[in-house]
């Protein structure tokens, strides 16, 4: 059996549209106020796209950026892998619709549907392609227009959701890279039913009557997807950890999805991990799915965070349920 091969980060990026969607704004859209978003979810703004705005635009922004940092042009792609619930259309792929847009004509590309989680599978399915030599240079993308299926009639979901995009391109390692160290993923369908779109499938096809009854928008349970959040996420960090001979004592930063400031502290909390070496941005980008924990990693490491050898834990859960960790030594 070939040796594996050590799996880099070469560069990331993110991208944010310039629409910003404040409390006071989300105010006049529901019955809701600053004061009760704020307290339950930690959130005071989320992006929107622009109208003529789409997600393959945004992932197009995060991919030439993360080539151009790492001196990579887009024929040299060996593999685009795009998380998203969102894509442009059903078919073809979200990673289709972003290979046509900065020429990465040589690549193979298939999309990632896991969610929150999403970014973290992408890791999981990239980072193997480069171990095992099936692949040099490996995008992976999370990308999303939570705005375009967030229902906008509950009050209690719709305060939560914003648009971005992020990504990293993975490389063999070599020095001056960021190292993947460890990746973990799982899943349980039995509960796909807590966090769902269940109108516009081939299960339940729309129909006037489930588009009054905004069926074919996100509907989560909230009491139960907090518990499984947390007790999910801890798990997948320590079993991540535990895979590169770590514990959560090693850990120099957390970089959890952002879906909700009380899950995030509730899981640092569960894992032992100090509140300052949690990095938390839900304030100013809302919930933003498989775009979230890329989003967090390059705005964490962009203003300076990160120093060479730090332990950096990225963790998620999402719906699926799945949910995954990974571990870099940056």
């Amino acid at each position: 059996m070939a040796e594996l091969v050590r799996v880099g980060i070469a560069s990331y990026a993110s991208y944010l549209p310039e629409k910003v969607l404040t409390n006071a704004d989300m105010e006049r859209i529901v019955d809701t106020s600053d004061e009760w978003i704020t307290r339950r979810t930690g959130i005071k703004e989320r992006r929107r796209v622009a109208e003529s705005e789409t997600n393959s635009d945004m992932a197009a922004v995060v991919a030439s950026s993360c080539l151009e940092r790492a001196g990579v042009s887009a024929e040299d792609l060996d593999v685009v892998i795009v998380s998203t619930i969102t894509p442009d259309r059903l078919l073809p792929s979200a990673a289709c619709m972003l290979q046509a847009k900065i020429g990465a004509v040589n690549a193979a590309v298939f999309d990632v549907v896991a969610a929150c989680s999403g970014f973290i599978y992408g890791l999981f399915t990239g980072s193997a392609l480069v171990a095992s030599g099936a692949a040099k240079n490996v995008l992976v993308i999370g990308s999303e227009v939570l705005t375009s299926i967030a229902n906008w009639r509950d009050r209690t979901t719709c305060v939560l959701f914003g648009d971005a995009c992020g990504g990293v391109l993975l490389q063999p390692w070599r020095e001056g890279h960021h190292e993947l160290l460890a990746v973990d993923a799982g899943a349980d369908g039995t509960a796909a039913d807590l966090l769902t779109i269940r109108a516009g499938g081939q299960e339940l096809p729309l129909t006037h009557e489930l588009l009054d009854e905004n069926a074919h928008k996100v509907f989560m349970d909230g009491k139960a997807i907090f518990k499984r959040a947390i007790r999910t996420m801890v798990a997948t960090t320590k079993k991540a950890l535990s895979k590169c001979g770590l514990t959560p004592a090693d850990v120099t930063w957390l970089v959890p999805h952002q879906a909700n400031v009380r899950i995030l502290t509730s899981t640092a909390r569960e894992l032992g991990i100090p509140r300052e070496q949690v990095f938390i941005n839900i304030e100013h980008v809302g919930n933003t799915s498989s775009a979230s924990v890329p989003v967090a990693l390059a705005e964490a490491a962009d203003k300076g965070l990160f120093r060479e050898g730090d332990v950096i834990c990225m963790c998620a859960f999402g719906g699926g349920l799945t949910w995954g960790a990974a571990v870099v030594r940056w």
